[in-house]
């Protein structure tokens, strides 16, 4: 008696009935893999090709392998291709196509693999070309930056501490903080890459295979540093998937940090800087409201960012070896991550090269808030008064001028020697914003000519990445 069977599935002979129509769907992957289907292609090339070198195929069939996924990747490329639920993920999509393509050696090109190690190999092909993209628009963003800080190196705004005014900076000075940033999160992505860039395949489904496969070959057809280690962990690692979320997830706070910044930036009650009104929207009911609507995103898409990271711990914390279905979980928000990186830093490129700022209200507001008050007990500890007594005329004088309603710098001469008669007529040029600006002249300091040092030198690393 013959036992019924699905043929569409390359595992039914183990199975007495068909999958339910529902289980099936709710299992099936393809509906999101199917994006993988580059990679998928180019592993499967490179393992047809690695088989006929040991002998495993013929060169004919390798021949015809690699000729057949060719013009199946040019159909799927081209939106000619039936993608199949039944067939459950790009996997068997593709090679149930190539069978039907090429007939019998179709069959063979799973010799020695399984989906497990097929998809991990996947994995890590896709997101190294996404880590590589995600650092070119961290560079763009950069450059961008670079820019905005090289024509406002001497624009003066006040720098803020507790989101009070601290001290006179130059705005360029600021934007090179961001710089900074961005470089850490360049940097981290590059290492993060070195993790990925290790091969799962050959691991089969957990043990490795009999057959005399050469997987430094394979590793070195697709560009791997090297094959993974150990059979077990090649096909569960997920680690770095969760490493590059992490990565992201820290690059996502920073961009929702600058997004912080240009929303309050671009208020009425700030008024440091207008964004172009192409990265604005308006309001339905106020004809005045000329929104933010960009960086306000970038700062809600922060939190699903967050979420992917933790719904990737989440679905690792409780695996034992070696693969389990779990893991068919991970792409969705590994795909969403990249996707989201990739849109908030190229938005916020063009972004920021079309940004104008209004030097005279940041320069006003940096004279508010008593922002020389560091640079008048320097003078004081110039003078030989030790720092702690400076700290506490200067507070007195403060105290003296949130009373009067005047600034330090707008206090007669008089007045100040009542605090401390070591102060001198040469105490205004202390208290003056660009002479506060420009004693802080060493490396990381805010003087104009330290931040054009700063540009030189940025505009050097990104030239060598």
């Amino acid at each position: 008696m013959t036992e019924p069977s699905n043929p569409a599935k390359p595992w039914a002979g183990r199975f007495n009935e068909p999958t339910d129509a529902f289980v099936e769907a709710f299992t099936a992957s393809v509906d999101f893999d199917r994006r993988l289907y580059r990679e998928d292609i180019a592993g499967s090339i490179a393992h047809a090709t690695m088989l006929a070198r040991q002998g495993i195929l013929s060169a004919a069939e390798r021949d015809a392998i690699v000729a057949g996924l060719t013009r199946i990747r040019e159909r799927i490329d081209a939106g000619d291709f039936a993608w199949s639920i039944p067939l459950e993920d790009v996997h068997m999509n593709i090679e149930a196509a190539l069978t039907a393509e090429i007939g019998e050696a179709g069959k063979k090109l799973h010799t020695g693999r399984s989906r497990n190690d097929q998809v991990a190999t996947d994995v890590r092909l896709w997101l190294r070309g996404e880590i590589d993209e995600i650092r070119d628009r961290i560079a763009q963003f950069q450059a961008a930056l670079i820019g905005l800080a090289e024509r406002e190196a001497e624009t003066l705004m006040p720098g803020f501490t507790h989101l009070q005014v601290a001290q006179p900076v130059t705005f360029g000075h600021h934007l090179m903080a961001w710089f900074e940033m961005l470089e850490r999160d360049r940097e981290r992505l590059a290492d993060c890459r070195r993790r990925v860039n290790v091969m799962p395949l050959g691991a089969a489904a957990l043990a490795g295979t009999s057959y005399p496969i050469d997987r430094a070959y394979a590793a070195e057809l697709l560009g791997f540093e090297r094959p993974a280690e150990n059979s077990l962990d090649a096909v569960s690692d997920r680690d770095f998937a969760i490493e590059f979320a992490a990565a992201a997830a820290i690059l996502m706070m920073h961009l929702s940090r600058f997004s912080e910044e240009l929303i309050l930036w671009s208020s009425a009650q700030f008024g440091f800087i207008e964004l172009a009104d192409s990265f604005c929207t308006g309001s339905s009911i106020m004809p005045q409201k000329k929104n933010p609507d960009v960086p306000e995103l970038v700062r809600g898409k922060t939190g699903r960012v967050f979420g992917h990271l933790m719904a990737l711990l989440t679905l690792m914390k409780g695996q034992p070896l070696a693969y389990n279905k779990d893991n068919q979980e991970d792409k969705e928000p590994l795909f969403d991550t990249a996707d989201n990186l990739k849109g908030a830093l190229k938005v916020f490129a063009d972004l920021v090269a079309r940004l104008t700022c209004n030097r005279e209200r940041m320069r006003a507001a940096a004279r508010q808030g008593f922002a020389t008050a560091t640079d008048l007990a320097d003078y004081l500890v110039r003078k030989g008064i030790p720092f702690r007594d400076a700290h506490e005329i200067v507070g007195k004088a403060v105290a003296f001028g949130v009373r009067e309603g005047r600034d330090l710098a707008e206090l007669r001469l008089a007045e100040l020697r009542g605090f401390s008669p070591e102060i001198g007529e040469d105490v205004f040029a202390v208290l003056s914003l660009d002479g506060s600006i420009a004693a802080r002249d060493h490396l990381g300091g805010t003087a104009p000519h330290q931040v054009r040092a700063a540009i030189a030198r940025a505009r050097a690393r990104l030239a060598q990445a």
